[in-house]
């Protein structure tokens, strides 16, 4: 009974099995009120923000944070341009977890874009891809198991 490990799935392949595989997006002009209420109601930690159907940045709870409670600011009266984060990494949805975890340790963020080809198509966190780093070496582990297992007989 021989086991075969399991590819490394694509980012691309990581978006399609998400609970929310939708793009979900906020505009730049929009008060920050307004990306706090749709971070809430799809229970997420950051937004693309796009501005006249390109991606300007990023909104995430730790601009939120930064950027209007230390700040004292009004989450109506401010706009989303405002505080996002302007330069924004992303992925290619052919890169895998493993590299986008390294990206993200590296520079010290929780989410970033996929872009496939020049098409923007969804966003991975990292906890979605720590979620797939753990399947993946479960599925290791066992294909050892077997290996180490079949040896010993």
């Amino acid at each position: 009974m021989k086991k075969t490990k399991r590819p490394t799935r694509t980012l691309l392949d990581i978006i399609k099995t998400k609970d929310i595989n939708e793009l979900i997006t906020v505009d730049a002009n929009s008060p920050v009120m307004e990306a706090l209420m749709i971070m809430a109601k799809f229970k997420i930690g950051a937004l693309i923000v796009m501005h006249k159907d390109k991606m300007a940045g990023i909104i995430s709870e730790r601009d939120y944070a930064r950027e209007m409670i230390l700040e004292g600011r009004s989450s109506r009266d401010t706009l989303v341009k405002e505080i996002m984060t302007k330069k924004v990494i992303t992925l290619s949805a052919k890169d895998n977890f493993e590299k986008g975890l390294d990206i993200m340790t590296k520079n010290r963020i929780r989410h970033m874009p996929i872009i496939d080809g020049k098409k923007l198509i969804g966003m991975v966190s990292q906890g979605d891809l720590v979620k797939e780093m753990i399947a993946y070496q479960k599925d290791l582990i066992a294909e050892l198991e077997v290996f180490v297992y079949e040896r010993a007989w």
